[in-house]
């Protein structure tokens, strides 16, 4: 029986990483392909809202995964939500956004949830995701997020030791809540520093992700 295919969808390599270690743990079956373009990133750092243009070149990106023959499209970074939506509501196979398991598992543990970003462009439509998931299962939760500045640019560099210190020394301002959610795929790289720092359960972006694409695609249930 052939791998499944499942294609990645990348804005950022920061995110390459963890998504892979993640499938490497929880689904080493699974065929995964990258699709890197960086420039997405950089662009959307410079818009205040999400363009035309922008959700045309993501569309256009995640059409290509089809042509390769994806079995399942995985979006890596946060801040394209309506673009992932756009191309959802045409795709033939399951397409996950990088954060819609990560909540589904956080209100699992209450309604008081915490999330740590670094990307601050990514927050707003991350918090418009968190409540119109909110709003769908029907469970009140409120969700708090700390914007760890220049995090990001040390993990951009290669100094993840930096990037886990700046997310630890923030964490406590979080402590407490029912759950502490690492907002990118590229911030799951602290997990370990973060529930070092805080007492509150800490859930990351890939492992999430990865479980759940993997109950899509095999019709299975995902853990929690």
């Amino acid at each position: 029986m052939a791998k499944p295919r499942i294609v990645l969808l990348h804005a950022t390599p920061v995110a390459v990483g963890p998504v892979q270690s993640a499938f490497a743990s929880l689904w080493p079956e699974a065929e995964t392909v990258n699709l890197l373009d960086d420039a997405l990133t950089i662009d959307r750092a410079r818009e205040a809202d999400l363009s035309q243009a922008m959700i045309d070149r993501f569309v256009a990106l995640g059409r290509y995964g089809l042509l390769i023959g994806a079995d399942g499209i995985l979006v890596t970074c946060s801040a394209f939500g309506p673009a992932i939506e756009a191309f959802a509501s045409v795709a033939p196979v399951p397409v996950v956004k990088p954060n819609e398991a990560m909540f589904r598992a956080a209100l699992a543990t209450g309604s008081r949830i915490g999330m740590l970003a670094t990307f601050a462009p990514s927050v707003v439509t991350m918090e418009q995701e968190f409540d119109e998931f909110v709003s769908a299962a029907s469970a009140p939760a409120s969700l708090k997020t700390v914007v760890v500045g220049h995090a990001i640019d040390s993990l951009r560099k290669g100094d993840a030791a930096t990037h886990n210190r700046l997310l630890a020394e923030r964490a406590p301002e979080l402590d407490g809540f029912d759950a502490v959610m690492l907002a990118h795929f590229s911030t799951s790289v602290a997990a370990a520093s973060v529930r070092e720092a805080i007492n509150s359960p800490v859930l990351t972006a890939p492992d999430s992700a990865v479980l759940y694409m993997r109950s899509l695609v095999e019709g299975s249930t995902p853990a929690q």
